[in-house]
């Protein structure tokens, strides 16, 4: 069975399940307007937006606080989602850090260690993005995923229909992919 909320380490990150206690930390984090930018739901950095992106993450029973083991601090957040128990496919999605952790390898070794993960349990990882989410979309491709011909339209809180795009990596390409040296 998946474990969706795993407690995981490397040199850079802490991993860990989210906790109504993290939720100050993470809106410190997620109150940034230019975090939100190029996502369908550009509101998320007001506090009753993001309340409920909080509280639906909680009630997913995947999402997980990424912590600076260097500072103690949480700096962002992803989640794992697996819809069919039976599915040899995971989700990671939801996922954001404070913009002073954007480029770099932070992205690169949180994803890395959560796709270490998920491929204990399962054959494919795969990422829905919006359409537009071209920040996003090539940090997932850095990740060596590749776009698939899978869609869907997501009604946004508001409403709003918007089109998101697949990536995905198997087992055997990650695995491949971790026997090259980083870029």
């Amino acid at each position: 069975m998946f474990d969706s909320q795993p407690v995981l380490d490397n040199e850079r990150v802490h991993i860990r399940p989210l906790t109504q206690g993290d939720f100050d930390a993470l809106y410190a984090v997620a109150s940034d307007p230019l975090l939100w930018e190029l996502h369908p739901a550009s509101n998320r950095w007001q506090k009753d937006v993001f309340t409920g992106l909080f509280n639906a993450a909680l009630d997913s029973g995947g999402a997980l606080a990424v912590i600076d083991k260097a500072v103690n601090r949480i700096i962002g957040s992803s989640r794992f989602n697996v819809p069919d128990v039976k599915s040899s496919r995971a989700e990671i999605g939801w996922s954001y850090l404070a913009r002073d952790y954007w480029g770099g390898a932070w992205n690169r070794e949180t994803k890395r260690i959560l796709m270490t993960h998920a491929f204990r349990f399962v054959d494919a990882v795969y990422f829905r993005i919006g359409e537009a989410n071209m920040r996003s979309r090539r940090a997932t491709e850095k990740l060596g995923t590749r776009l698939i011909e899978e869609t869907e339209i997501i009604k946004m809180p508001d409403g709003t229909p918007v089109l998101h795009v697949f990536y995905e990596i198997t087992k055997d390409e990650f695995t491949a992919q971790a026997l090259l040296p980083s870029p």
